[in-house]
């Protein structure tokens, strides 16, 4: 099965109609069209924006292999938007020299330390 095959399947399972993932994710009702008539699959820019929206990890959907039934490991990722507080906290992160890194990382770890006492 490919990608946009899985899509369309998660579509159907959610109850979203394909306007209504076109809304949310902010990719054209054409391409989507596109993707089930020509059996092409999504730019690999649209998805984590996709696995976000049907709320899959990237795994599942590049896959096909559901981890909801525990049986799995867990993922080994997160999906963070960049406009959320945590995705600015990383993106400020990254942005910082590795010595500093290193400082905000043994802040936390004081941080920490003192939360436990």
């Amino acid at each position: 099965m490919i990608i946009s095959e899985r899509i369309f399947e998660l579509l159907e399972k959610r109850g979203m109609s394909q306007k209504e993932f076109s809304e949310k994710t902010g990719i054209a009702q054409s391409a989507i069209s596109d993707w089930k008539r020509k059996k092409t699959n999504p730019v690999s820019e649209k998805i984590l924006i996709i696995c976000e929206t049907l709320e899959v990890t990237p795994e599942e959907l590049l896959s096909g292999v559901d981890h909801s039934d525990g049986r799995s490991r867990k993922s080994d990722y997160y999906i963070i938007g960049k406009d959320t507080e945590l995705g600015t906290l990383i993106e400020q992160y990254r942005s910082l020299s590795p010595e500093m890194r290193g400082r905000i990382e043994g802040y936390m770890e004081a941080l920490k330390a003192m939360e436990g006492h």
